[in-house]
C-alpha cells in the first residue's frame, strides 16, 4: 500500500517557532502547522553564497523565461531599459535587468568568497559587498514588475529572498521561510476546500473529494521538503502521482450534463495547476488564487440553476 505523506496540524495554538518532534522529525510551528525543520547552515559567506545562488536558480525556475541575462551584460540591459518607452516592453526590459543584477550579484560574491579561501577577510562595509547589497535590492524592486512562469501573476516574494539571505543572517532567513511555507499551505488547504466543496452534492462528480483531499496533503508535503531531503523521492512521486490521478477523474455523464462535465474537469485542471504552482514555489498567489475562487463559485451557481436531466421512459 502506498504510504500517504501527512502534514500534521494541532488545535492547541503553540508559540510561533515552537519545535516538536512528530513522528520521529522536528517540525516547527508557524501560523498552524508543524512545518519540517531542516539545520541551519552556520552563517559563513560561502553559506551566503551558496544560499543566494540555490534561491536564484529557484527564481529563474519559477518566472517567465528569458530572464537569466549574464551578469556581464548589465549594463547592455540597463540601457535598453532605459531608453524604452513602451510600458509592455519596459516592463519585460525591467524584468530582463532584474535577472541581470542577480547575476552580477552572484558574480561578485562568488569571487568574495575565492578571495576569503586565500585568507583575505571580507568586510561586511567593503565596497564590493556594498556593491552586491545595492544589486540585490535593485533587483527586488524590478522584481514586482516580472510574472509567474504561468502569465498569472507576479511572485515578487521569490525576487525579495536572495536580497534577504545576503542582508540577514541565515538563521533569521530560515525563520522567513518557514512563515511562507505555512502561507502556502494555507492557500493549499483554502483551495482544496473551495473546490471540494464546489463539487459537493453534484452525482456526476461524487467521488472527487477524495482525489481533492489526497492531492492538498501530498501538496502540502511537497511545499515542506526540499530536495535534498531523503525523502524527496517518495513525496514528489506522490505529489505527482496524487496530481495525475486528479486530473484524470472522469466525471459521470447523463443526457443533460455533458457540458456541466466538461466544464467541471477544465475547473479542476486549473486548480491542480494552481496548486502545482504554488506548491513549487511555496508563496501563496492571491491574485490567480482568487481568480480560481470566482470560477468555482461561478460554476458551482450555473450548475444549481441548471434544470435537472430529463428521465427516460421506458
Amino acid at each position: 500500500m502506498e504510504r500517504r505523506i501527512r502534514v500534521t496540524r494541532m488545535t492547541d495554538e503553540p508559540a510561533q517557532g515552537a519545535e516538536r518532534v512528530i513522528d520521529g522529525r522536528l517540525r516547527v510551528y508557524y501560523d498552524g502547522y508543524w512545518i519540517k525543520a531542516y539545520e541551519v547552515p552556520a552563517d559563513t559567506l560561502l553559506a551566503k553564497k551558496r544560499l543566494i545562488e540555490a534561491l536564484t536558480r529557484r527564481l529563474f525556475n519559477h518566472v517567465e523565461h528569458g530572464l537569466n541575462v549574464p551578469g556581464a551584460r548589465l549594463e547592455e540591459a540597463r540601457r535598453a531599459f532605459e531608453r524604452e518607452s513602451d510600458l509592455q516592453r519596459r516592463r519585460v526590459k525591467g524584468a530582463m535587468l532584474a535577472g541581470a543584477l542577480f547575476n552580477r550579484a552572484a558574480d561578485i560574491f562568488t569571487k568574495l568568497v575565492e578571495i576569503q579561501a586565500l585568507g583575505v577577510q571580507i568586510q561586511h562595509d567593503n565596497a564590493l559587498m556594498r556593491q552586491c547589497g545595492e544589486h540585490l535590492k535593485e533587483a527586488s524592486a524590478l522584481g514586482k514588475m516580472v510574472l509567474h512562469r504561468s502569465g498569472e501573476e507576479g511572485i515578487d516574494e521569490l525576487w525579495g529572498e536572495p536580497f534577504k539571505a545576503f542582508a540577514f543572517p541565515i538563521d533569521d532567513f530560515y525563520k522567513s521561510r518557514y512563515v511562507k511555507i505555512a502561507l502556502a499551505m494555507r492557500a493549499i488547504d483554502r483551495i482544496g476546500t473551495e473546490l471540494t466543496a464546489t463539487f459537493d452534492k453534484i452525482p456526476s462528480f461524487t467521488g472527487i473529494d477524495a482525489l481533492i483531499r489526497d492531492f492538498t496533503i501530498a501538496a502540502k508535503a511537497k511545499c515542506e521538503t526540499l530536495r535534498t531531503d531523503p525523502d524527496i523521492f517518495d513525496v514528489w512521486t506522490s505529489f505527482v502521482v496524487a496530481g495525475e490521478r486528479l486530473v484524470q477523474f472522469q466525471p459521470g455523464q447523463s443526457d443533460g450534463d455533458v457540458q456541466c462535465a466538461a466544464q467541471g474537469r477544465y475547473l479542476i485542471e486549473c486548480g491542480k495547476n494552481l496548486l502545482s504552482y504554488i506548491t513549487r514555489a511555496r508563496v501563496p498567489m492571491p491574485k490567480s488564487t482568487l481568480e480560481l475562487l470566482q470560477r468555482c463559485a461561478g460554476f458551482h451557481a450555473s450548475w444549481a440553476l441548471a434544470p435537472a436531466p430529463e428521465q427516460s421512459v421506458a
